[in-house]
């Protein structure tokens, strides 16, 4: 069966702070289509009418469906109409929830833009956290390893570096260390007892394809042990049985995104600290 060629549309994020939120949705949405292409007009900061009039002149060149988060009513009511008088199919996406919060609550929102991006204890424990995750990557075993929440180990090419990037925007000190064996300092990480540590595990098959692909990016030569079916066996079997041994949690991160593995991480963490586990859905919410 021939393959239908991708349908492309035009989708305008409008926004009056980074638009994160809208990059979000957006890409969760698209995901749901098979053979559709959006192409993205963003617009973010949008806080006036004046820079709301450059909107208007966008959507008129290029209609497509709308998805704004402005929480500002004259703005959004102004768009809101524009939208209607154009025949443009245009969403609110943070206005149901926001008028659901104040019936519940019993109060009106702020209507402030960016205050989720405010710089509060919780933003500098974010970037503090991030900091930890750079300083802390791939192998740094020191003694400030024991200020980590979250240690991740795990053969090369298991996403341990990005997970923990994942982890660090979220407020969570990670580090990560790779198991290669009959190199990695089994003693030292015998040793760390403070934080949670997290084994990465992955298809032997798996593995070598993602190796594959990260040698062709260097273009390097495939044809070494790094990619050698029998010793990626191995050096897989190896790493489980000592994951074993020390009895850590196993992930196994063949058919994860780093967004679940980073999930189920964040899960086994509020488990352990079920004292603390208020505190840590804060940091994992924002």
């Amino acid at each position: 069966m021939t393959q239908k060629p991708a349908r492309d549309f035009h989708l305008h994020l409008i926004s009056d702070s980074t638009g994160g939120t809208l990059h979000n949705v957006a890409r969760a949405c698209v995901a749901q289509f098979e053979g559709v292409e959006p192409i993205e007009h963003f617009w973010n900061m949008i806080r006036n009418e004046k820079r709301l009039e450059s909107v208007y002149r966008g959507l008129l060149d290029n209609p497509g469906i709308v998805l704004f988060t402005i929480v500002d009513e004259h703005l959004r009511k102004k768009l809101k109409n524009f939208c209607r008088f154009h025949n443009i199919p245009a969403i609110p996406v943070l206005e149901p929830v926001l008028n659901s919060f104040a019936s519940f609550l019993g109060q009106p929102s702020l209507s402030q833009p960016g205050r989720q991006h405010r710089l509060d204890k919780a933003y500098f424990e974010r970037i503090d956290a991030m900091d930890f995750v750079l300083q802390n990557d791939d192998g740094q075993i020191s003694q400030n390893l024991e200020e980590a929440d979250v240690i991740l180990v795990g053969v090369s090419r298991t996403s341990k570096t990005p997970t923990c990037v994942y982890l660090g925007n979220r407020g969570i000190k990670a580090a990560n260390i790779p198991f290669v064996p009959g190199v990695t300092d089994l003693d030292a990480l015998k040793a760390i007892k403070g934080p949670l540590i997290v084994a990465l595990t992955e298809s032997p098959k798996r593995l070598i394809e993602v190796r594959r692909n990260r040698l062709d990016d260097l273009n390097q030569r495939d044809d070494t042990s790094y990619t050698n079916e029998e010793i990626v066996e191995d050096e897989v079997r190896q790493a489980r049985r000592f994951y074993a041994q020390m009895k850590w949690p196993v992930i196994d991160v063949t058919k994860r995104s780093v967004e679940e593995t980073a999930t189920e991480i964040m899960k086994i963490y509020a488990k352990k600290h079920s004292a603390d586990t208020q505190k840590f859905r804060a940091k994992w919410e924002q």
